[in-house]
């Protein structure tokens, strides 16, 4: 095994038992965004963020049914009614994602976005013309982010606090070889099938969200508006269901390791309950373990 691989081995199973603080950050007042809510990382980070005073916290989901069992789970947990709302968002279209940001154009605040929801596949398939694991965990993604821009500025003017992005990515964008970088354009052959590596493409799709954050955290560096925090953070291997649409093989091996070392879906949303804590330190940087790392 090359010693890079071994050093990424090595530092995976360190992190998997690394132990990560409960939240204790007042969210006290704010309204906070987490999609894919209704289950997994998202719902254990919408549950802490109700707990921690949350006024709003909004659960977008592609499911209403779902989100409303959600919505449920957290206010028996919490003990607080009336702090969640379920919207319905499909990150599959790009009509959805608009609509949805519209719809968030009429909050009187948004304090914090966390960019949850996503998908593992290596099946190939296109949807609205672009590869799905593209379209969902990348372009779409920062398609939100960029339309919720104006209500996270006018959020910071009329409230005069800092708010902030956070991209839940992995730290298998480190394992990728991304070989469709060598061609040009990039996003010909990641939308092309016979060019494609698709064993690959969650990891890579994970890539290219860090230089998404990179990037857009150098333009808002740049601009003379209002700032705001965007950041990446991994929550880790967690038991979740994430895999659900990954092959036969993958999800074998990868529920083997997950009975040894996968965290809860709860542990795994401390870290980004910790990236949408206001800390301008994180602002373009990428979180592991509740701390920034290269």
């Amino acid at each position: 095994m090359p010693s890079s691989e071994r050093s990424y081995v090595g530092r995976f199973f360190s992190s998997q038992f690394a132990s990560l603080p409960y939240p204790s950050h007042s969210f006290s007042g704010q309204v906070i965004i987490v999609t894919g809510a209704n289950t997994g990382l998202g719902l254990e980070a919408a549950r802490h963020f109700v707990r921690l005073g949350a006024a709003k916290v909004i659960l977008g989901v592609r499911n209403e049914e779902k989100g409303k069992s959600a919505q449920e789970s957290i206010s028996s947990s919490t003990q607080k009614r009336d702090k969640t709302e379920v919207w319905l968002l499909n990150m599959e279209s790009q009509k959805s994602v608009k609509e949805f940001a519209e719809k968030a154009s009429r909050l009187e605040r948004l304090d914090a976005f966390v960019a949850n929801a996503g998908v593992c596949t290596n099946h190939f398939e296109l949807v609205e013309g672009i590869e799905k694991s593209i379209a969902v965990n990348v372009l779409y993604t920062f398609l939100l982010v960029f339309l919720l821009l104006p209500t996270l500025r006018k959020t910071a003017l009329d409230c005069q606090v800092r708010p902030r992005v956070v991209i839940v990515s992995s730290e298998g964008h480190e394992t990728t070889s991304f070989s469709e970088s060598k061609s040009d354009p990039i996003f010909a052959v990641l939308n092309d099938k016979s060019k494609s590596n698709m064993d690959e493409r969650y990891d890579t799709s994970k890539l290219l969200q860090i230089y998404g954050v990179r990037e857009l955290a150098t333009q808002l560096d740049n601009s003379d508006k209002p700032a705001i925090t965007v950041n990446a953070c991994t929550p880790g291997l967690c038991r979740t269901s994430l895999l659900r649409e990954a092959p036969a093989v993958s999800k074998i091996i990868l529920g083997a390791v997950k009975l040894v070392v996968a965290r809860s879906a709860e542990v795994g949303s401390r870290i980004l309950v910790h990236a949408a804590e206001t800390h301008d330190d994180t602002h373009g940087q990428y979180l592991r373990d509740c701390k920034v790392t290269p």
